[in-house]
């Protein structure tokens, strides 16, 4: 289906705004507040100072009878809770940009501010929004907490006129009784912006034919917004090429060269708040394979890539749903932690106590926890593969032939998995969360280990587990 006419996706605007008018009480749903503030720190410490606080031009989406996170997932949680009675009105977890820098090698050396945001619908009252962080023992603690009165004087109300228009992509029903993902373009010219309304199409198609995604299609709305550059492509550093673009999206995040994000928050909030929205993900107008993926946050994909079907649902599988990397050959841009503490990611553990696994109700009687796997056969192949990989970035190669290794690579994990006894085995596997040793995933093959066009049966449960989150009232729980 092709919408391009502006006074049909107006129209469908319209009408997704109407059926979340008509949702079951309230009729009408809240305004959005956002409380824009500064996180620094380094290593050793951490800040947090209250920016400003914003109403948005748009009512909240979401579902209001699911105000309350139940999915213990983030390192961060937000709570929002009534200044007077103690009341605790709505909560979400989250991670950072910050929290991942603060595992660098830089956050030793010195400090730095990194802008963040907390979305809520308006209280009636005003409210105290407590910042939580997990402590050592995996429990959250509150780190930060500020009083918001909405209605004050000082709060922004009033919002220059949208830029640019959303593109309904899909639209299955009101927004507070679906996931509205929204898609952001970044380095499309003007000229480009059809090309962005197709690779926002595709990739999109795609992500509905991945489960469990596939099985809840009808769960989510999709819109997408793109304000066009001067420059095709954002900015890549280490090439010397720099772009102006209006999010600010750039690859060599922490010097990994592969690693895209924004770190320009203020300008994703102020572009996204046009379209109804609980999850980004920003297609970067580049063939460099690049991506990536923060909790809660939004993620990125390079979307010109050969490999951009993976990318895309990759990095929306961690900042939708928590998901952590399964690899771990791959060089990483974060030191090494000490300790060994459980992680909060629903595939990936320390496994501590093979019978308190989280996941032990997929495992079937007789498994060996660990499971056993070619191991060392694979680490073999990944450190040729990865050496020849580095050298391909080094000298600046095409790209057609690091896509071509990629490929390579994946026909040899393919070849060498499927004469593994635990092919199709749900266990717990050494080597993930970037660790050769001490961390477990759950199968050999997964959308979150190597480009496998699937995700494992824990990652699939916990993806549903987030859609149930923002679809399903509380007692349909």
């Amino acid at each position: 289906m092709h919408l391009t006419p502006f006074k049909y996706l107006l129209a469908a605007c319209t009408v997704a705004v109407n059926l979340a008018q008509a949702a079951p009480a309230p009729a009408t749903p809240p305004a959005t507040v956002r409380l824009d503030y500064m996180h620094s720190g380094n290593a050793l410490n951490e800040q947090y100072a209250i920016e400003r606080v914003v109403i948005e031009p748009l009512p909240w989406p979401g579902n209001l009878t699911r105000n309350l996170d139940d999915s213990n997932l983030g390192i961060n949680r937000v709570e929002v809770v009534d200044a007077k009675t103690g009341e605790l009105l709505y909560s979400r977890g989250f991670s950072t940009i910050f929290g991942e820098w603060r595992s660098t090698a830089e956050a030793a050396l010195t400090s730095r501010g990194f802008q963040e945001s907390v979305r809520f619908p308006k209280p009636e009252r005003p409210a105290r929004v407590r910042i939580l962080k997990r402590d050592e023992r995996n429990a959250f603690s509150v780190v930060w907490s500020v009083d918001v009165d909405a209605d004050a004087p000082d709060v922004v109300r009033k919002q220059v006129a949208a830029p640019v228009k959303p593109i309904a992509i899909r639209v299955n029903g009101p927004s507070s009784e679906k996931v509205d993902l929204l898609i952001l373009g970044d380095g499309y010219t003007a000229a480009e912006m059809g090309k962005f309304e197709a690779d926002a199409r595709r990739l999109s198609d795609h992500l509905f034919k991945v489960s469990p995604f596939r099985e809840r299609a009808k769960d989510f709305n999709v819109w997408a917004l793109a304000q066009p550059t001067e420059e095709s492509g954002v900015s890549r550093p280490s090439t010397g090429v720099h772009h102006a673009s209006p999010l600010g999206t750039r690859y060599d995040i922490f010097g990994s060269e592969r690693y895209i994000l924004t770190t320009d928050n203020r300008a994703l909030r102020e572009i996204a708040q046009y379209a109804p929205y609980e999850f980004i993900e920003i297609l970067v107008n580049n063939d460099t394979y690049g991506g990536g993926g923060i909790f809660g946050q939004f993620s990125t994909a390079a979307a010109s890539n050969d490999w951009a079907n993976y990318l895309f649902v990759h990095e929306f599988g961690h900042h939708f749903a928590g998901l952590a990397d399964e690899y771990y050959t791959s060089p990483a841009v974060y030191l090494p932690s000490d300790s060994r503490q459980e992680p909060w990611e629903p595939n990936v553990t320390a496994m501590r106590d093979p019978a308190l696994l989280k996941w032990k109700n997929k495992i079937k009687a007789g498994i060996a926890l660990p499971t056993p796997w070619p191991k060392e056969t694979y680490e073999e192949h990944a450190r040729i593969y990865q050496k020849r990989r580095t050298e391909l970035r080094a000298a600046n190669r095409p790209e057609a032939e690091m896509n071509s290794l990629f490929t390579e690579d994946l026909n040899y994990n393919n070849a060498l998995f499927s004469k593994a006894p635990h092919q199709h085995t749900v266990g717990a596997f050494e080597g993930a969360n970037y660790e050769a040793k001490g961390y477990y995933r759950p199968e050999l093959q997964c959308l979150m280990f190597d480009r496998s066009s699937t995700f494992c049966a824990v990652c699939q449960d916990g993806i549903s587990k987030v859609i149930d989150l923002y679809t399903k009232t509380v007692n349909q729980k």
